[in-house]
C-alpha cells in the first residue's frame, strides 16, 4: 500500500512538470505549410511542424502567435523541447505544435489553464494515516527529487539540440546564396514585423519562445561594422535584411543591460532603432549573445555625414529626428491601465551611435550604457565604471563631478552631446555656400583617439566648444541652430536645454520652413 502511494506521488510529480502529450507525427513528404503571424504573406513552409504559442501577458492581455519549426529544431523528434511546456507555467503560456497537413495550427485548440484557488482542509478530518506530518515530508521529498533529476534531464537535452542545430547550420549553403538573397532586397516584411511584434503597443518585444525561434531562422552574410562590445553582422531573416549584433561573453553585461532596456514596455519609437529579438548561440567553440534589430542600409549618421553633404531641409529632417527620439527616451510614461514606461538616458549619444534611414530620418543605437530612472525614483544603474565616448562626455564627467544620483544630472550628459551631433550635422550642411567637408566635434584641439586628459585640457580648463562659423548666423534656421547647441553645450548641466525643448524649437522651424519630415 505504502509503495504504490509513493510510486503514484512519483508519477504526478512528473505529470506536473510537463505536459508531454502524444508523439508528434512527422511532416509528410514535401513538407507542409503553416499558419504564421509574423510572415509576409501570413503563412510559411518547413519540413517539421507547425507551432502555436498562446502567452498571457503582465497586463492580462492574451496573445496567439503562430509559425514554423524547421526538422532540425525538433528534438527529440517524438517529443521536441519547443513543443513542450512546464504545467507550472500553463496560465501563462501555452504550446502546441502539429503536422497533420498544411494550415493545421490554425484551428489547433491551444488554452490557457485557469488560475487555481486551493480550499483549505483539515488533515485531522480525513482520518488518512498519511496527512500525517512525517509522511507530507517524505512524499514532498521524493517530488523534489525526481523534479531535480528531470530538470537535469531538461537541460542536457537543451544542450545536445544546440549541438545539433549548430552542427546542421554550419553545412547549410551560404556565400553566393546569401548574396543573391541580399541583391533581391526588402519586400516590407520586416516594418510588419516591427510593427505587430509590440503586442498591442505595448513595445515590450516578442514572447521568448519567438524570438529564440527567429534567432535560429538567421543567416549571416558579412560583418557591416565592429564596436567596442563586438562586431555586428549583415544577416537574412524571411527575405529581410536584419542587423544582428554579436557581443561576447565578456561583455554579456552589457549584451544584458541593452536587451533590457529594449525589451522595457512603450520603449518603440520611430526614431529609435527597432528591437527585434535577443538570443544566446554555441558555436562549438564559444558562446555568442545575439542582438537582432532593423538593418538600415545607409548606415551610422557618421558614415552617412562622411561621404553626404546635405542640404538646409535634409539638415532639419536630421536635427528634429534625432531630437525627436532622444525626447522620448527621456521621457518618463505614468500607465494608468499600463505598466507605464521609465525614464531612460543613453549616456553614449555620438554620430557613430546614430543610425540613417532611409526616409533620412535617425534612428538613436546602442543602449548599452543606459541607465533607466522610474516615478519611485530609483536609478538603474549598471554594475561597471564604464563611461561613454570621451570625445563627447561634458565637462562635469570629464571633471568627476557628474552627481550619480540625480537623474536629470544624467540626462544633462546626453543634452551636451545632442549639442555636439546637431553641430557635425550643420557643419556638413551646404548653408550660403558649399558645404564643408566633415569632421568631429574638437577634431582640430585633440587627437583623433583622445584620453580624458586631453578632453579635460580642452573642454574644462579652456571652455572650449566646436567653432561656430560665421555665415551660419547671417539667418535662419542657422541662427536658431545655434542658439540651441550654445545652450545645450553650457559648462553647468543645470542651465542646459531639455531634449523636448530642442525637439519643439526644431519643430517650429520645420514649420516656419515649411519642410517635411
Amino acid at each position: 500500500m505504502k509503495s504504490s502511494i509513493i510510486f503514484g506521488c512519483i508519477l504526478s510529480g512528473f505529470g506536473a512538470l510537463w505536459s508531454v502529450g502524444d508523439a508528434i507525427k512527422p511532416a509528410p513528404l514535401g513538407g507542409i505549410t503553416c499558419v504564421c503571424t509574423l510572415c509576409p504573406n501570413k503563412t510559411c513552409h518547413t519540413d517539421g511542424v507547425c507551432l502555436t504559442q498562446v502567452v498571457r501577458q503582465k497586463d492580462g492581455v492574451v496573445v496567439r502567435w503562430d509559425n514554423c519549426l524547421a526538422k532540425y529544431q525538433l528534438f527529440p523528434p517524438e517529443h521536441p523541447f519547443l513543443c513542450l511546456v512546464s504545467e507550472a507555467l500553463r496560465e501563462t503560456n501555452a504550446v502546441g505544435c502539429c503536422a497533420e497537413g498544411d494550415l493545421c495550427n490554425r484551428d489547433l485548440n491551444v488554452t490557457l489553464a485557469e488560475p487555481l484557488t486551493l480550499a483549505p482542509a483539515s488533515a485531522a478530518s480525513t482520518g488518512d494515516p498519511w496527512e500525517t506530518s512525517g509522511s507530507r515530508q517524505l512524499i514532498i521529498g521524493i517530488v523534489a527529487a525526481v523534479i531535480v533529476v528531470l530538470v537535469l534531464l531538461a537541460a542536457l537535452g537543451v544542450f545536445m539540440w544546440r549541438r545539433h542545430t549548430t552542427q546542421l547550420a554550419a553545412k547549410a549553403p551560404g556565400g553566393k546564396e546569401a548574396m543573391r538573397l541580399l541583391e533581391e532586397g526588402q519586400s516590407g516584411a520586416l516594418s510588419a514585423l516591427v510593427g505587430e511584434m509590440t503586442t498591442s503597443g505595448s513595445g515590450s518585444g516578442l514572447p521568448l519562445l519567438i524570438q529564440r525561434t527567429i534567432a535560429r531562422q538567421v543567416s549571416l552574410i558579412n560583418p557591416i561594422g565592429k564596436g567596442r562590445y563586438g562586431e555586428v553582422y549583415l544577416g537574412r531573416w524571411q527575405g529581410e535584411n536584419i542587423a544582428v549584433k554579436m557581443f561576447s561573453t565578456r561583455d554579456e553585461a552589457s549584451w544584458k543591460r541593452e536587451v533590457e532596456m529594449y525589451q522595457t514596455v512603450m520603449l518603440r519609437h520611430e526614431n529609435l532603432l527597432g528591437f527585434i529579438a535577443a538570443d544566446n548561440k554555441d558555436n562549438g567553440l564559444v558562446t555568442q549573445l545575439w542582438l537582432l534589430t532593423e538593418y538600415h542600409e545607409l548606415g551610422s549618421l557618421y558614415d552617412y555625414l562622411t561621404r553626404t553633404p546635405v542640404d538646409v531641409p535634409g539638415m532639419l529632417r536630421l536635427c528634429f529626428s534625432l531630437a525627436n527620439g532622444l525626447a522620448h527616451l527621456h521621457m518618463e510614461i505614468v500607465g494608468v491601465s499600463t505598466l507605464g514606461k521609465p525614464a531612460i538616458a543613453h549616456r553614449d549619444l555620438k554620430s557613430k551611435n546614430i543610425l540613417v534611414k532611409r526616409n533620412l530620418q535617425c534612428a538613436i543605437a546602442d543602449l548599452g550604457l543606459a541607465v533607466a530612472y522610474d516615478h519611485t525614483g530609483h536609478i538603474n544603474l549598471p554594475h561597471n565604471d564604464k563611461v561613454g565616448t570621451v570625445r563627447y562626455l561634458p565637462p562635469e564627467v570629464l571633471d568627476s563631478n557628474l552627481n550619480l544620483t540625480n537623474f536629470e544630472s544624467i540626462k544633462a550628459v546626453d543634452v551636451y552631446a545632442l549639442a555636439l551631433v546637431l553641430w557635425e550635422i550643420c557643419h556638413r550642411c551646404a548653408f550660403a555656400g558649399p558645404a564643408a567637408e566633415y569632421e568631429l566635434p574638437y577634431a582640430n584641439d585633440v587627437p583623433g583617439d583622445p584620453d580624458v586628459g586631453q578632453m579635460r585640457e580642452v573642454v574644462v580648463v579652456k571652455k572650449t566648444r566646436p567653432s561656430i562659423h560665421n555665415q551660419w548666423s547671417t539667418r535662419e534656421p542657422m541662427q536658431t541652430m545655434c542658439r540651441l547647441m550654445r545652450e545645450c553645450w553650457y559648462p553647468n548641466p543645470q542651465a542646459r536645454l531639455t531634449a523636448l525643448r530642442v525637439k519643439k524649437t526644431i519643430a517650429q522651424l520645420v514649420a516656419t520652413g515649411d519642410v517635411k519630415i
